[in-house]
């Protein structure tokens, strides 16, 4: 798998089979099941090189949709409604993508007080926060 050394495969394996069914996906519920919430700078830095196929430094919308493809090959498209709340959670500027410039840290209280996204890696920082306030 790609994430081998980041990620737990049994985690990655109980993520996906929460979301099998369309319209399904739930990116906050999906980031803790498979271990990547909470995981350091260094590991998100990973997953999104990984998730950002084209090397191009940004996730765009089409590799978004593709998401759940990269923990497994064998996994689902996100549906069009699936794609487009998980980018705009994501995309903090509405150029439609999701960047990996700029903060890449620990930075959950900033993001508590601020509420706002800079980057994919702020994003899961954010998620993980959110997750341990709701669960």
């Amino acid at each position: 798998m790609a994430f081998a050394g980041v990620l737990n495969d049994a985690d990655i394996t109980k993520a996906l089979d929460e979301c099998k069914g369309a319209d399904s996906f739930d990116y906050k519920k999906f980031f803790k099941t498979c271990g990547l919430a909470g995981k350091s700078a260094d590991d998100v830095k990973k997953a999104f090189a990984i998730i950002d196929q084209d090397k191009s430094g940004f996730i765009e919308e089409d590799e978004l949709k593709l998401f759940l493809q990269n923990f497994s090959g064998g996994a689902r498209a996100l549906t069009d409604g699936e794609t487009k709340v998980f980018l705009k959670a994501g995309d903090s500027d509405g150029d439609g993508k999701i960047g990996a410039d700029g903060m890449c840290r620990d930075t959950r209280w900033t993001f508590l007080c601020l509420n706002k996204c800079t980057t994919f890696c702020d994003f899961l920082s954010l998620s993980t926060l959110q997750s341990s306030l709701l669960w």
